[in-house]
């Protein structure tokens, strides 16, 4: 069940990185490049950290989730331009997978519960924020009007939770990684904020 729900956060995440590759002009090439980054950029992260193999090279299978993610935009682009929020909501769903699955493998691995997770907001959000800086984007997770990392948090600290007490289960995975999704959506759709680093901005003080 952990290695699906690995490749399905994979396959999400490329597919937001393939279609910012698509608006941003690259090639086939480069489609698969930004997918696979984005997919698979915050697992490495946190693997590396904890001192094993990659995912993505102990289990090649996640290989093929950014050539199936940039094929899939590469036949469908026309449709999903249509659809303006495509990449939010791609992004969300890997988002709300990678925060979970993240903090589980840290756990299983015995890491203390703070330093879990912590990495599971680091594979929720590095591949998003790998995405953004190389696709030369001001990155989602700095951005003022948007709560990218808060959902990643509630959802990483909520699976964390759950495993310290026993109600760890892959149906508590999903039902988490769903609630994530869900609150990463309709931060988006209410534009809701975390309060910026300063009460007030300077111009404001000299008024």
């Amino acid at each position: 069940m952990d290695v699906v729900l690995d490749f399905l956060g994979t396959f999400f995440f490329a597919i937001s990185g393939s279609l910012l590759a698509a608006r941003r002009g690259f090639d086939i090439v480069g489609s698969v490049l930004l997918g696979a980054l984005t997919g698979l950029g915050g697992g490495v992260v946190r693997d590396l950290i904890l001192g094993v193999t990659p995912t993505a090279f102990s289990q090649p299978i996640h290989l093929a989730a950014p050539v199936a993610a940039a094929a899939l935009v590469f036949f469908l682009d026309p449709a999903v331009e249509r659809m303006p929020h495509t990449l939010l909501v791609f992004d969300a769903a890997g988002l709300g997978l990678f925060c979970t699955t993240g903090a589980v493998k840290a756990l299983q691995l015995g890491m203390n519960p703070v330093a879990a997770a912590l990495l599971g907001v680091a594979t929720g959000v590095g591949g998003g924020l790998l995405r953004d800086v190389v696709a030369n984007r001001d990155p989602q997770l700095f951005d003022p009007d948007d709560i990218y990392a808060v959902p990643a948090m509630l959802g990483a600290a909520s699976i964390t939770v759950a495993w310290l007490t026993g109600w760890y289960s892959p149906a508590v995975v999903v039902a988490v990684g769903t609630l994530v999704f869900t609150l990463r959506l309709v931060s988006l759709r209410f534009g809701w904020r975390v309060p910026r680093a300063v009460a007030r901005r300077r111009d404001d003080r000299r008024a």
